[in-house]
């Protein structure tokens, strides 16, 4: 890249991608089962699936490796293909590009499980899980690490540790939040408000403060959360909203927001200061185009 990624957002607004584990069963993941093997035995369609985003305007790459930490790894059996499958996944994701410019953020998940004393993990036993994940990633040359889906400070303190050991160029940090039954707040799982969030992150030496996932978070609260954010923090910010809210089909969640209707409140999120915007649950390739061509009119301004 000619530029940084924390250069390039001094100067314009980045779409990312949107969501990869549907995008994983439609092409054939069975439920249950590890998306991040596919990495190394079925790469050819996590490839097909990134440059779908990519053509449709994405240039910030999420790797395939949410779950690639090493708990749980080590509970789908490949603690040994670790480092591989994380590698992997970077060399994917920067091939999707074809060449062309486009920014490679390494994908931490949640490792999936509660940290003591609220649960059983034992916070060495997280700590050595993403160190080994996010070394993997740093190495394979990814622009940015992202910690994601995370509801507790204390897992994405352990993740920010690992990042700055191994000199990621940028650190995101983005938290899932469920809104109020009233909608006059935002919390996460663990209790987490958007600004203990930024002020806690931002001390911790965070780039990017993001959000994405949780319950009843569309475009509109996604610009709530950004302006807490803002209110707190001079740190740059990226939003992956849901598609709108899911209804219950078939003992299924699912998502009916069109493309058109997810962007049709993008205005006010970009008014709000957002730095990167993308998906995350229900959203496909056809709502980043929308995404993009929104982005592309207020980057021209």
């Amino acid at each position: 890249m000619s530029k940084t990624l924390i250069e390039t957002l001094k100067e314009r607004v980045l779409v990312s991608d949107g969501a990869m584990g549907t995008q994983l069963m439609a092409a054939g993941l069975e439920s249950g089962n590890s998306g991040e093997l596919w990495n190394l035995t079925h790469p050819e369609r996590v490839l097909e699936i990134q440059r779908r985003y990519v053509a449709s305007g994405s240039n910030c790459i999420i790797t395939n490796t949410f779950g690639g930490n090493g708990l749980m790894m080590r509970r789908h059996g490949h603690f040994d293909q670790l480092a591989e499958i994380n590698q992997a996944a970077v060399k994917i994701a920067r091939q999707a590009f074809d060449g062309q410019e486009g920014f490679v953020f390494g994908d931490v998940g949640p490792v999936g499980g509660v940290m003591e004393p609220y649960g059983d993990l034992k916070a060495e036993d997280v700590r050595e899980g993403v160190r080994i994940q996010i070394q993997s990633l740093v190495e394979a040359g990814v622009d940015a690490i992202i910690i994601e889906t995370q509801t507790a400070l204390e897992e994405i303190a352990l993740g920010v540790e690992a990042a700055k050991a191994y000199g990621a160029p940028c650190i995101i940090a983005s938290l899932a939040y469920d809104k109020s039954h009233d909608g006059t707040f935002f919390r996460t799982m663990m209790g987490v408000s958007p600004e203990k969030a930024a002020e806690e992150l931002t001390d911790m030496g965070v780039d990017v403060l993001a959000l994405n996932c949780g319950t009843g978070i569309d475009m509109n609260v996604a610009r709530e959360i950004i302006e807490e954010y803002k209110d707190s923090s001079d740190a740059f910010t990226m939003a992956q909203p849901n598609a709108g809210l899911p209804v219950l089909e078939n003992l299924k969640a699912v998502y009916k927001q069109t493309p058109d209707e997810m962007v049709s409140s993008l205005d006010a999120l970009l008014e709000a200061g957002v730095n990167i915007v993308g998906g995350c649950c229900g959203s496909n390739p056809d709502h980043i185009r929308a995404i993009r061509q929104k982005v592309d009119a207020w980057n021209a301004r």
